[in-house]
């Protein structure tokens, strides 16, 4: 189903609600979000258990994440009452990769952390999207260069499906005004300097001035992505 230029700017002047509403009764059963239990994703997440919205919520476990992630994802559960669907690695990928290159050899070069963040990240993910018409994701435009010109919504050609970024417009002060307001559970690690949270080994509290995502692979000057946002085709 093609969405027509007058649906998308509807969407565009929605409510975060109305968009979620709007999209699941389109795509009935066909829409899904995935949540790395960020501010973004809570505000997202807490919308749907919320206003008991049709859409599937998924996480990934990389096998590396923060304690704090973790007792999340069981706060999240416990409060909204509702599942959230845990994807994994393939354990083969990470034994190979391990015996091959060595646990930690992702701080040694970019491609090894590109592998490492496809197998632990980008497999598990496109299984958990295999049948979905629609991709919800916590995006912003000001946590990266990379996105900052990411619309609303855009047809991602490689997985033949409609990506979602309800949030893309969102300021940080709006994600904390929506938190209060709610009392939406957040990982404390972010009362900490951690703006963007991913792996343990990957991931620092960031310092006064820096950008949102200088924490992430900070020993790298690359995009500071791990492969699931890349640009795709509108």
């Amino acid at each position: 189903m093609e969405l027509t230029r007058e649906y998308i700017s509807k969407l565009e002047q929605s409510s975060l609600e109305d968009i979620l509403r709007s999209v699941s009764e389109t795509f009935p059963g066909k829409v899904v979000f995935s949540s790395s239990l960020g501010q973004e994703d809570q505000v997202i997440t807490d919308a749907i258990f919320r206003n008991h919205l049709p859409v599937k919520i998924f996480s990934i476990d990389t096998g590396r994440l923060f304690n704090e992630t973790y007792e999340l994802l069981d706060k999240t559960v416990a409060r909204y009452k509702q599942p959230i669907q845990v994807f994994f690695p393939e354990a083969r990928d990470v034994e190979e990769f391990a015996l091959t290159k060595g646990i930690n050899s992702f701080y040694e070069s970019v491609d090894n952390r590109k592998e490492c963040c496809h197998i632990r990240k980008v497999k598990p993910l496109n299984r958990a999207l295999s049948g979905a018409k629609v991709w919800v994701t916590g995006l912003r435009n000001e946590q990266s260069a990379n996105r900052r010109n990411m619309p609303l919504i855009e047809w991602d050609e490689n997985r033949q499906l409609y990506k979602l970024n309800p949030l893309i417009n969102w300021t940080y002060h709006e994600v904390m005004d929506y938190i209060n307001r709610y009392n939406v559970p957040y990982n404390q690690l972010h009362d900490k300097g951690f703006i963007s949270i991913g792996c343990a080994s990957c991931t620092r509290a960031i310092e006064a001035g820096e950008d949102a995502r200088a924490g992430r692979w900070w020993w790298e000057s690359s995009q500071k992505e791990c492969g699931l946002h890349l640009s795709v085709k509108q």
